[in-house]
């Protein structure tokens, strides 16, 4: 398969309001287009969209469409070959993309809110999204989208530690199958994971939380292990990738499609040399957070038109296929081919979970303030 190894999360779900519905302003619907026309859109935002009012000197910002994240580099590649539109490379987790949006509320420098889907909804909370349904958004799950057509999921990834086998073998070490196995001495010693203010560093929180016992109002558990494992040497940090591969760090805590994409995409690795692992607690609570990633276009967006273009594209079976030949889940999965290299579906079923979404939109930033502070990460 082909892919681009890399990582970010939130898990979503339910509806909610908030956000003006916009006006989508220059949508070429309404005047002569010289240019390629477009249909876009789904239901009552479905519109016309003219190739004249693409950006050509400048490139379409959307928030976290990045290099080394989800294959979002096949994604940006293909849909400039196909319509000559380049996307800015914007490297920040979901967090950062959020406070930058809303710093630019009243002039806002990108077109869409992409990232973890809980903070695609503070974002539409915060008055910062407008409607719009991207073409196919019937085949996308209710619980993975608002009614009001301001928020979608296009993918999802459970949380899982990626490893290096051949170290963990030199160091008569077994596969990790509980969060307690990673309290291990040569375990914690050079083992790498992300803050809170990251979606994925969010996810693998309540992954471990959960796991411990713990609840959205009790977060105590994870504050604890964290603790624990810095005492042992781990280190919360957002670049790790190159040192897993040199084996500066034998293992780091992401999702089950960074492994993946890593152990099957990636030439400077073998596929024997990476393993992955869904967790699970030392008493059997499940331990591995299934989170939703997904995008909403925002208010007074520069690029309305090339930017609802790049939405529709991302939720077509093409689309859909880049963030797939990278391991991560398409939200249209159930009507595509998936590949077999995924852990087995028994284990999924063991240790995955989620959480009540408007619960944790809800206290989400209380959450990641309190474990911030807790860890003093």
């Amino acid at each position: 398969m082909g892919g681009g190894s890399g990582d970010g999360s939130g898990d979503g779900g339910g509806d909610g309001s908030g956000g003006d519905s916009g006006d989508g302003s220059g949508d070429g619907g309404g005047g002569s287009c010289s240019g390629e026309t477009y249909e876009v859109g789904y239901g009552d935002s479905q519109t016309t969209v003219c190739s004249d009012n693409f950006p050509t000197d400048e490139k379409l910002y959307v928030y976290a469409v990045q290099s080394g994240w989800m294959n979002w580099p096949s994604v940006m590649e293909a849909f400039n070959e196909q319509y000559g539109v380049q996307l800015n490379d914007d490297d920040r987790s979901s967090g950062e993309a959020l406070q930058d949006a809303r710093s630019h509320a009243q002039n806002p420098t990108h077109s869409a809110f992409n990232g973890g889907y809980t903070f695609a909804i503070q974002a539409m909370n915060d008055g910062l999204t407008q409607a719009y349904k991207p073409a196919n958004w019937d085949k996308v799950p209710d619980n993975a989208k608002t009614d009001n057509g301001h928020c979608t999921g296009t993918r999802k990834v459970t949380t899982a530690l990626t490893y290096r086998k051949d170290i963990f073998e030199e160091r008569g070490l077994d596969e990790p199958e509980t969060w307690d196995d990673l309290k291990h001495p040569d375990i914690m010693q050079d083992l790498a994971l992300q803050t809170p203010q990251a979606a994925v560093g969010l996810a693998a929180a309540l992954s471990i939380n959960n796991a411990y016992g713990g609840s959205l109002d009790d977060v105590q558990p994870v504050i604890d292990y964290y603790n624990t494992i810095q005492e042992g040497g781990a280190e919360f940090t957002d670049n790790f990738l190159a040192q897993f591969t040199s084996g500066e760090y034998s293992s780091f805590i992401r999702y089950d499609y960074s492994g993946l994409d890593l152990k099957y995409n990636v030439e400077d690795l073998d596929e024997e040399q990476v393993g992955v692992a869904l967790l699970e607690g030392p008493d059997g609570n499940a331990g591995a957070y299934n989170a939703l990633y997904g995008y909403a276009m925002l208010a007074n967006a520069p690029n309305p038109e090339a930017v609802k273009l790049f939405m529709d594209y991302v939720l077509s079976i093409e689309g859909q296929q880049h963030f797939l030949d990278a391991y991560a889940r398409p939200i249209r999965a159930p009507e595509m081919d998936m590949p077999d290299e995924f852990p087995p579906q028994s284990r999924y079923d063991e240790t995955q979970f989620t959480v009540d979404q408007t619960e944790l939109i809800e206290k989400q930033e209380s959450i990641i303030q309190d474990i911030t502070r807790g860890a003093s990460i």
